[in-house]
């Protein structure tokens, strides 16, 4: 993992970005948590660590991070946003139930948007694919 930290803080450097404290401790989190947070819940991890961190520092951290392409959001409906750091393409699998996310990875499907560009004539820019059911905890309730 610190191989991923230090290779987004080398990121941020190129584009000169200032590492704070806060910044490091951010990515750091997004990176060991694999929870999809939200911004609540990242502040809420290290509000202990920085008490003056206010919830708008981590809101433009994230922002200035999805920017630069370290990390994406995830917009679901009318819920808060979750993030996720991006190192490699994933798919997620959402519980109906309880909201769990978990990563896919599959290499699969790494060609689609070049077979749907040749398909439908459509320059892609992005896609997302989502599989919505009902977690192992959940099935066991």
């Amino acid at each position: 993992m610190s191989y991923l930290v230090d290779q987004s803080i080398e990121r941020l450097k190129y584009n000169n970005v200032r590492i704070t404290p806060q910044r490091h401790a951010i990515l750091e989190y997004l990176i060991d948590k694999d929870t999809h947070p939200t911004a609540d819940d990242v502040y809420q991890a290290l509000e202990s660590r920085f008490p003056s961190m206010s919830v708008a520092t981590v809101y433009n951290n994230l922002r200035l991070f999805i920017e630069l392409g370290l990390v994406k959001e995830m917009k679901y409906g009318d819920s808060s946003s979750r993030f996720d750091f991006s190192s490699t393409e994933h798919y997620h699998a959402i519980c109906t139930e309880c909201g769990k996310i978990e990563d896919i990875y599959y290499p699969g499907l790494d060609d689609v948007e070049v077979v749907a560009s040749n398909l439908t004539g459509f320059e892609v820019t992005s896609h997302r694919l989502e599989i919505y059911g009902l977690c192992p905890d959940c099935q066991r309730k």
